[in-house]
C-alpha cells in the first residue's frame, strides 16, 4: 500500500515537498505567534485567587492628585477581559500586542487631559509630560505618579527591553527607552489602544 522507495513522479516529488513547506511555515508561524502573545497558554485560565493589594494614587480628570490608596489588583477571567475590550483591544492590553506605528487614535493628540488605563481607569500620564517622538505611538517623558505603572524586564521578539503595564490590573502599556527628552531622559513609547483619553474640564 505505501512504497518504500521516493516517488520517480516529478509531480508527486513536488506536492511532498509543497506539503512539508507548508507544514514548516505554519510551524513557524505558530512559534512567532507565542512569541509575540507569550500569555496564549493560559487565555483559558479563570483567576484563581482575588487581587493582592497594591498601592496607587488617584487623581481626578482634571490633573488634580487626590491620594494614596490601597486597592485589591483588578483581576478578571479572559472571558470577562474578552466582553469588556474589543479584540485588538484585548490583544494589545491583556496579551502584550503592538498596534501599527501612525495607527493609534492618541499619537497625534494635543489638548490637554489625563490619559488613563483603558481597562480599569487608572490614571497613567499627564498632557503636561506627552512629547512628540516621531516614532507614531503617543510619548512621555514620565508617568503621572511612579505608583500607577509597573516595569518588567522583556525579552520576547528577540530583543531586551522594559515593559511598562498598569499598577492596578497589569494591563499592558508599551515599552521605556532612555532616549528621551530632559529633565528624565526617558520615552514612555505607549500603545493608544491601551489608553482612555480624559480631556481637563478646565
Amino acid at each position: 500500500m505505501f512504497e518504500s522507495q521516493p516517488s520517480r513522479d516529478p509531480g508527486s516529488q513536488r506536492v511532498t515537498r509543497r506539503i512539508f513547506l507548508s507544514t514548516g511555515i505554519a510551524a513557524v508561524g505558530a512559534a512567532l505567534l507565542s512569541l509575540r502573545h507569550p500569555h496564549h497558554a493560559l487565555a483559558d485560565e479563570e483567576p484563581s485567587h482575588p487581587g493582592e493589594p497594591v498601592v496607587i494614587v488617584l487623581f481626578s480628570d482634571d490633573g488634580k492628585r487626590l491620594r494614596k490608596v490601597t486597592m485589591p489588583k483588578v483581576v478578571k477571567s479572559t472571558s470577562e477581559w474578552q466582553k469588556q475590550l474589543p479584540p485588538n483591544v484585548y490583544d494589545i492590553a491583556r496579551l502584550a500586542d503592538t498596534e501599527v506605528a501612525y495607527s493609534g487614535s492618541l499619537w497625534n493628540q494635543h489638548k490637554r487631559g489625563l490619559y488613563r488605563c483603558i481597562c480599569c481607569d487608572t490614571a497613567l500620564f499627564n498632557s503636561d509630560t506627552k512629547f512628540e517622538s516621531g516614532t507614531g505611538w503617543p510619548s512621555f517623558w514620565a508617568p503621572i505618579a511612579k505608583e500607577n505603572v509597573a516595569e518588567q524586564h522583556d525579552t520576547t521578539l528577540g530583543m531586551v527591553r522594559t515593559a511598562v503595564s498598569c499598577r492596578l490590573c497589569d494591563a499592558h502599556l508599551g515599552h521605556v527607552f532612555t532616549d528621551g527628552p530632559h529633565p528624565t531622559g526617558l520615552r514612555y513609547c505607549m500603545n493608544s489602544a491601551s489608553l482612555r483619553f480624559a480631556p481637563h474640564s478646565a
